[in-house]
């Protein structure tokens, strides 16, 4: 007679249909499994730590952190450009700009006086620069003018006072050497004042101390070229 060999029969687990029941438990009741809690959870905690961790780095570098930075973006909104971040004297930067403008304004008509009055042989090629340099200082009295509005200021192109505000003078000359020298005296004028507007905005407002680097090599530049036809002798 054979023995009758006996199998162990194991349970099965509970575990995972307990899991399910769970999931679908709380599913009913509108509620979420505990994983994706957890899971976001962490997210949060990683997303804190990352912001903590920026907020260090730019304190090292004396950088302002995000929050902060906006924070502070929504102070004052109705100064636009204008920000608690600025650190220069507003008021001085604009006097100084409509200063500048006067001058530049002042050299567009200075210099389109001698673009209409240039007579002789030599005066095509120096009427052609006389009105270029007219053009390019128009344009730089047009972004002084756009500098001083975003700073909050009034663009001052009152006629009356202009000679008085301008750096530079406003000398009609004769000759054509004479309206040269003249623009090169001038010039050299704008230079000067350019370099020390540089140099009092700084660091504290990047955009116009830009904006004056920009337009002073553009003045050094016209030096350059009417110093050039003084000395080729070919203007007489």
């Amino acid at each position: 007679m054979k023995e009758a060999t006996s199998k162990s029969v194991q349970p099965e687990t509970a575990a995972p249909r307990t899991s399910r029941k769970e999931g679908i438990v709380k599913e009913a009741l509108g509620l979420t499994n505990v994983k994706p809690l957890r899971d976001r959870a962490r997210e949060e905690t990683s997303r804190k730590e990352g912001i903590a961790k920026e907020a260090l780095a730019k304190e090292a570098l004396g950088l302002t952190d995000v929050k902060t930075l906006r924070d502070r973006a929504r102070e004052g909104i109705e100064d636009g450009a204008m920000t608690s971040g600025y650190k220069a004297k507003a008021e001085t930067v604009i006097k100084l700009l409509n200063d500048a403008l006067a001058t530049e304004i002042v050299c567009v008509l200075r210099y389109k006086r001698h673009y209409f009055m240039a007579t002789g042989i030599s005066s095509l090629s120096v009427k052609g620069e006389f009105l270029q340099h007219a053009t390019e200082e128009q344009a730089h009295a047009d972004q002084l003018a756009e500098r001083i509005v975003q700073l909050g200021g009034e663009p001052n192109l009152s006629p009356e006072g202009m000679l008085n505000r301008s750096h530079s003078e406003y000398v009609e000359a004769e000759s054509l050497v004479e309206m040269i020298t003249e623009d090169l005296i001038a010039e050299r004028i704008a230079i000067d004042s350019y370099r020390e507007m540089v140099d009092y905005v700084g660091t504290d407002d990047s955009t116009t101390r830009q904006l004056l680097e920009r337009i002073l090599a553009q003045e050094e530049e016209h030096a350059k070229d009417l110093a050039g036809l003084l000395d080729d002798g070919m203007v007489v």
